[in-house]
């Protein structure tokens, strides 16, 4: 490598870059930029390439050189656009540190939110904003995410923190804190990282800055993103790029949020919107599962403005792209902000029916259709649902459809011991993690009590064409037991449950199976018969 500066893509404002591809960018950026050329509004952000990544990942001195001027760089172009500072104690800039390779891996890299908040700029952002439950909130979320993306940190040690101040505060729910309880949160997080064998959170904010870019670089050698590239075969991949981006705040109140917003339906392939939303919440809220959305028709009853701009900008981002698109937003104060778009994961009975879809609407022919299907098993393609009416113990979110029978495990380990014995299994948790990427491969079935339709192990359990039911209230675990409870019935390991990803069902044993063919594939035939006999 030379010692030449990067060059720098910048994105979303006056001064833009002319052009970014999604092989130095990453696809991530590269489809921010199309956002924002679009006319949607894209908070400002700069991209350091994928270029640097694997050289950052042998600890190349002159690479970490580079990458720290090619920040610095970036932060002032940043601060001159929005009249911020990095570190400034009035009106701090800060910005999200993203990941993003030449094709999706959705969860399975890192992102670090909040980045230039200390003990300094936290008041800054409350003279700003006005809102010091803003200010804490944000500042406890940067604690915990540097401490687990970069130090290495456990996060059940800050959620055993939390749920030990929500105790004390005799609270069902994180979002009740006030914004002293949060202060509080904020020391106990720093205090938890430093005992958990993390370094504290440096105080200087192009320190934090630096230090979360190499960490995403880093992520790209997890045993997650690994197993994500085997499974999807990616290994031919150059790495991450790294997304430097002014924050916006879902998290500010009640007129705030994050969501995601599918322009088609990922399950069935229905053209119809699919939205996750989130009030008063930060993105990772809502991808992560550890809490249950709302959809479209709850914000568009507070924010009806933004509810449907949202829709009009995702219908365009469909035409756009010709093709379903999978897009993350932010709401902060009632203005909406558009963060990312890509190809939306589907399921194989969705990609079939969103591939038909697009031939009849001229936005693809069906030679394009063809390949677009090319990597799927249309022969073994099918419409599943049971024979019999089920006698529900309960019902979920339906996240991926089908039906499916299986034994039920707690845990990956159980998982994989029961699918080499050929046993089709069921995984039972709270909330499923990308970390659990081998896991998802191989159950015939997901059920979880927490989480919406497009957190991340949702999205992945589509893509896998898994039938994954979310957010099942009624479902608790205890995981020294190994046992579980749905409504009034103990679940043991092992014990069969069946899943209706159509409806959303749950019950006890096995019940019969009636498969059927798509009415989409006659139409695939057709094409396939056209290709055949077309002169040359």
């Amino acid at each position: 490598m030379n010692g030449d500066d990067v060059a720098l893509m910048r994105i979303g404002a006056p001064g833009s870059s002319a052009s970014v591809t999604t092989e130095a960018a990453g696809s991530k950026a590269a489809h921010l930029w199309q956002m924002a050329r679009l006319g949607l509004d894209v908070p400002p952000a700069f991209v350091v390439p994928t270029t640097l990544c694997a050289a950052i990942n042998t600890n190349d001195e002159d690479a970490l050189e580079r990458l720290r001027r090619s920040l610095q760089s970036g932060i002032s172009w940043l601060e001159q656009i929005t009249g911020r500072h990095l570190g400034d104690n009035r009106k701090p800039l800060l910005v999200s540190v993203r990941s993003g390779a030449a094709r999706s891996m959705p969860g399975m890299l890192a992102t670090v939110l909040n980045v230039g908040l200390n003990d300094e700029t936290v008041h800054g952002l409350i003279r700003i904003s006005g809102n010091p439950r803003l200010a804490w909130d944000s500042y406890r979320r940067l604690v915990q995410g540097y401490a687990e993306v970069v130090e290495g940190v456990r996060g059940d040690v800050f959620g055993q923190c939390l749920s030990d101040m929500m105790r004390r505060e005799e609270i069902a729910n994180e979002a009740e804190l006030d914004p002293e309880a949060l202060e509080r949160l904020t020391a106990d997080f720093l205090d938890v990282a430093d005992r958990s064998g993390g370094r504290r959170l440096p105080e200087n904010p192009i320190e934090q800055l630096v230090a979360a870019a190499r960490a995403v670089y880093r992520s790209w050698e997890s045993p997650r993103a690994r197993e994500y590239r085997r499974l999807n075969g990616l290994e031919g991949l150059a790495g991450t790029a790294v997304t430097v981006q002014t924050m916006v705040f879902g998290n500010s109140g009640g007129s705030s949020g994050s969501g995601v917003a599918f322009s088609r339906n990922p399950a069935t392939g229905a053209n119809e919107p699919y939205v996750d939303f989130l009030f008063d919440a930060q993105g990772e809220d809502v991808v992560s599962g550890r809490r249950i959305p709302g959809n479209v028709a709850r914000l568009a009853a507070r924010l009806p403005k933004a509810a449907k701009l949202l829709e009009d900008g995702v219908r365009r981002l469909d035409r756009a792209f010709g093709d379903a698109q999978d897009v993350e937003f932010t709401i902060e104060d009632g203005k909406l902000y558009f963060l990312q778009t890509r190809a939306a994961k589907r399921t194989p009975r969705a990609a079939l029916r969103i591939a038909v879809d697009l031939v009849h609407d001229s936005v693809i022919d069906a030679k394009e259709a063809l390949a677009r299907l090319a990597d799927i098993d249309l022969t073994n393609l099918a419409i599943t649902r049971f024979a019999d009416i089920l006698s529900p113990i309960a019902t979920a979110i339906p996240a991926s459809p089908g039906v499916v029978n299986g034994r039920v495990a707690f845990d990956c380990e159980r998982v994989k011991e029961r699918a080499a014995r050929g046993e089709p299994t069921i995984l039972l948790r709270s909330d499923i993690s990308t970390e659990d990427i081998e896991g998802l491969a191989l159950a015939a079935g997901i059920l979880t009590a927490r989480g919406g339709r497009t957190a991340h192990a949702a999205v992945v359990a589509r893509q896998l064409g898994k039938v994954c039911l979310v957010g099942c209230r009624s479902l608790v675990l205890d995981e020294g037991r190994r046992e579980a409870t749905i409504g009034k019935e103990t679940i043991c390991e092992g014990d069969w449950l069946s899943l209706d990803g159509n409806s959303g069902e749950i019950a006890l044993g096995e019940h019969a199976v009636i498969t059927e063919r798509p009415p989409e594939l006659a139409e695939v035939d057709r094409w396939h018969a056209q290709t055949m006999y077309a002169p040359a």
